[in-house]
C-alpha cells in the first residue's frame, strides 16, 4: 500500500495545478499530462503527454526504474477516464464490454500500480455538484461514468483535499503555521486554499483524511502541495 497518496479535488481555476508549483527537486517530479494544456508556471517537471490513458500503466513501470523521480502527478484523472472513453468505448465493436474495461482500467490502476509505487503519487480531479436523488441533496463529486461513479472516486484514497478560493474574513478563525496570508491577498479579499477537514458547510463534500492528520485550525491551509505531502510523511512514518 502507497501510504503517500492524495488526490487534489475542485472545480476549475480553483488553484489545482497552481498548487504544484513548491514541490521540492522539480525536476524528480514525472509530471503524466492528460489535458494537454500547459502548467501555469514555469515547470521543471519531467513533463509527458498521455494521449492512451494505458499509457499510464507503463509510467508507473518505469518510474520504479527511475531512482531520480521521487513523484508521480496525473492531471487529471478526471480526463484520464474521458480519455479512455474516447480511445477505447467510443471506437469499439462491443461497447456493453468496454465499460466494464473502463471501470477495471481505474481499478487495475490504483490496486496494481499505484499501491506498489515507492514514489509520492498525487491525482488531481474536477467536481461538479450532483444531485443525490436519494437524499435529495447536491453532493460535490468527482464525477466519472458507470459503476465507478456508483463507488465513487474518493473511496479509492484515504486523503482528499479540496481546493477553494475562499474570502479572507472566513479565514479568520483558522490560524495555523501552514496558512499564511499575504498582503496581496489581504488586498483582494480572498485567498486560494486547500480544505482538509469537513465543516457544517461542506457535509456534502468528499474530503478526507486519517484520523489526527489534520487539527481544526489547519482546516483551511496554503495551496501548496508540500504541506500535504509533508504531513503524510510524517503521519505514517
Amino acid at each position: 500500500m502507497n501510504n503517500n497518496l492524495v488526490l487534489i479535488s475542485g472545480k476549475s481555476a480553483s488553484g489545482k495545478s497552481l498548487s504544484l508549483h513548491t514541490l521540492p527537486n522539480p525536476s524528480g517530479v514525472m509530471y503524466l499530462n492528460c489535458e494537454a494544456k500547459k502548467l501555469p508556471f514555469n515547470s521543471k517537471f519531467k513533463e509527458f503527454p498521455i494521449v492512451d490513458p494505458l499509457q499510464i500503466y507503463e509510467a508507473f513501470n518505469e518510474a520504479e526504474n527511475m531512482p531520480d523521480i521521487h513523484c508521480i502527478v496525473v492531471d487529471t484523472l478526471t480526463f484520464m477516464m474521458e480519455m479512455f472513453e474516447t480511445v477505447h468505448v467510443n471506437n469499439a465493436s462491443n461497447t456493453m464490454k468496454m465499460w466494464g474495461e473502463y471501470a477495471q482500467f481505474f481499478k487495475k490502476l490504483m490496486s496494481q500500480y499505484v499501491a506498489r509505487s515507492t514514489k509520492d503519487v498525487i491525482f488531481l480531479a474536477h467536481t461538479l455538484d450532483v444531485l443525490n436523488e436519494a437524499e435529495m441533496v447536491n453532493e460535490t463529486v468527482v464525477k466519472v461514468k458507470g459503476s465507478l461513479m456508483n463507488v465513487g472516486i474518493e473511496s479509492f484514497f484515504s486523503t482528499v483535499v479540496s481546493t477553494k478560493k475562499v474570502p479572507i474574513s472566513k479565514l479568520e478563525g483558522y490560524g495555523s503555521k501552514l496558512l499564511n496570508i499575504t498582503p496581496e491577498e489581504e488586498a483582494l479579499g480572498f485567498k486560494y486554499v486547500y480544505q482538509t477537514k469537513l465543516t457544517k458547510e461542506t457535509v456534502n463534500e468528499r474530503i478526507r483524511s486519517s484520523l489526527g492528520m489534520w487539527t481544526t485550525e489547519e482546516t483551511y491551509i496554503d495551496n501548496d502541495i508540500s504541506h500535504v505531502i509533508d504531513r503524510l510523511h510524517e503521519y505514517y512514518s
